[in-house]
């Protein structure tokens, strides 16, 4: 039996500490997989002092909730806490799937987790604070995030009465893939995307242009970054996970020949 992805190639965009799960994926359904890590993160300019002290924060009790947004903040955040213990009361709340996962591989069950992996469904989710603690240490939320954010968690939360602290505990900056991988990634059939970032860095790097024809995204807040780069988007991942890219991949490269190259910007009105 063919493999649905057989003679494919799809370009992967993550960093490489992050890609081995979808590209392993791929590969078992057939494709030839294109690493082209457009993106890295690195520790945040502080060095991780504002970080330090909201972990101290948080196993003194100071927050009622932590809530992350992607499995990029859960790897400093854990580091932080070390062996320290961090009180039973304290609720965890993650993005998506994935963020839970990492979450509670480290030992902290995730309480909330909204039916769409965005971080305003997430804040939509939230509970109202309580009125009568909002101004305590009851009343606050710890939000580990990137240097650049998307969404609008903190609006959110604080629009419910939450006191939000939020702490840069990671940035994402270019990558430098090889002559080689570009030039491989120019001539593929489709790009999976996985965040915003690594759709205006691939635009960067390749060229609107020269972006494979085949777009395919992990969620609507990366799908909306495309399509204001004036890339068409063939396949939206529903769920927004890994396992849901894949199956978009399947779905806009499984049956019948890759489009054509040469991918122009979409008409806008």
């Amino acid at each position: 039996m063919t493999a649905p992805l057989s003679g494919r190639s799809v370009v992967v965009t993550r960093t490489r500490s992050q890609s081995s799960e979808l590209v392993e994926q791929l590969a078992r359904l057939g494709a030839e997989v294109v690493e082209l890590p457009v993106i890295a993160v690195e520790g945040p300019d502080d060095g991780g002092a504002a970080l330090s002290g909201a972990v101290a924060r948080l196993v003194a009790g100071t927050y009622a909730w932590v809530a992350v947004t992607s499995p990029n903040a859960v790897s400093p955040l854990l580091a932080a806490i070390g062996d320290r213990t961090v009180p039973d009361a304290v609720r965890w709340a993650a993005v998506g799937a994935g963020t839970a996962r990492s979450l509670q591989e480290g030992g902290f069950p995730v309480d909330l987790v909204p039916d769409r992996a965005v971080s305003e469904a997430l804040a939509e989710a939230f509970p109202a604070a309580d009125p009568g603690s909002a101004g305590g240490d009851t009343g606050t939320v710890l939000f580990p995030r990137a240097e650049t954010v998307r969404g609008a968690l903190a609006p959110i939360l604080r629009a419910k009465g939450w006191l939000v602290d939020e702490v840069v505990v990671y940035r994402t900056v270019a990558g430098r893939p090889g002559a080689d991988a570009v030039a491989a990634a120019q001539r593929a059939d489709a790009i999976a995307f996985t965040s915003s970032s690594t759709v205006e860095r691939t635009a960067e790097l390749l060229g609107p242009t020269r972006v494979p024809p085949v777009v395919i995204s992990i969620g609507p807040v990366t799908s909306g970054s495309a399509r204001s780069l004036g890339l068409e988007v063939a396949a939206e991942a529903d769920p927004h996970t890994i396992d849901g890219l894949v199956e978009a991949v399947i779905a806009a490269l499984g049956d019948g020949p890759a489009a054509p190259g040469g991918h122009s910007p979409v008409d806008t009105p």
